[in-house]
């Protein structure tokens, strides 16, 4: 079992978008009783850009369907009690997961089907997921960022200016090599992501232009002339200073 939640876990990161479809089968009606804007609501919770699928979808998405994965619910109710599962298929129609089945014990149909989807989603949050392309020729992710990844590593490093930190404390700890990140949209910001790739940072905008909030950070990220990107944040009690170039 922890072997099949491991691989699942790798094969959905490698997935952009989460397409969930606006009427499910045990349905008459398209989102009847608010379940499609529920699942849609509860996957961008946990981490995944998820739209309906009568919604405006990214250009990305629309050349490429192999970057997203199809939400359905199934149902599979008794007398007494509402069972539902969340499952995921890729492009191909096949399966990459099926969530632990939830149940409700409630009689007002909106409010069981509202119970149950939650506790379905129990086992979607444990897949802790989080985007990150693959690096190789797959129909799974655009190829684009892969060129990106594979040229930086053969390049000289970007020298980008040096950010002033004189009215820093001596208790702060400056970051000493640029890096490059690169910017990937995310329903409230950007994550952004090394040439691993790894996540570094998950940026959540604000009302202010080029500042944003670090996720799970005392911090934030805020550009700095026109080629360089900050972040300060409190690491162990120290104030960490590091820059960055950013690609959107």
């Amino acid at each position: 079992m922890f072997s099949t939640f491991m691989f699942a876990q790798n094969s959905l990161n490698s997935y952009k978008y989460v397409v969930v479809s606006d009427k499910f089968d045990f349905l008459k009606e398209a989102d009847k009783y608010q379940t499609s804007s529920l699942t849609k609501f509860l996957f961008n919770k946990y981490g995944f850009n998820a739209f309906l699928n009568s919604e405006v979808l990214p250009d990305d998405l629309n050349s490429n369907r192999c970057s997203a994965l199809f939400a359905d619910v199934k149902e599979s109710s008794s007398f007494m009690r509402t069972k539902v599962s969340v499952v995921l298929k890729d492009c191909n129609n096949r399966i990459v997961f099926t969530s632990k089945e939830g149940s409700s014990k409630e009689k007002d149909f909106k409010d069981a089907y509202h119970e149950a989807l939650r506790e379905a989603f129990l086992s979607v949050e444990k897949l802790k997921y989080t985007y990150v392309p693959v690096r190789s020729n797959s129909n799974v992710n655009p190829p684009v960022v892969t060129k990106k990844i594979d040229k930086i590593q053969v390049e000289t490093p970007i020298v980008v200016p040096n950010v002033n930190v004189s009215e820093v404390s001596n208790k702060t700890k400056e970051g000493t090599t640029d890096a490059v990140l690169y910017a990937q949209v995310t329903a409230t910001g950007y994550q952004l992501v090394d040439t691993t790739p790894k996540v570094v940072f998950i940026a959540l905008k604000t009302n202010q232009t080029n500042v944003f909030i670090l996720k799970g950070k005392e911090g934030l990220l805020y550009k700095n002339g026109n080629n360089t990107w900050i972040a300060e944040y409190y690491e162990n009690g120290t104030l960490t200073v590091k820059k960055y170039q950013i690609k959107f």
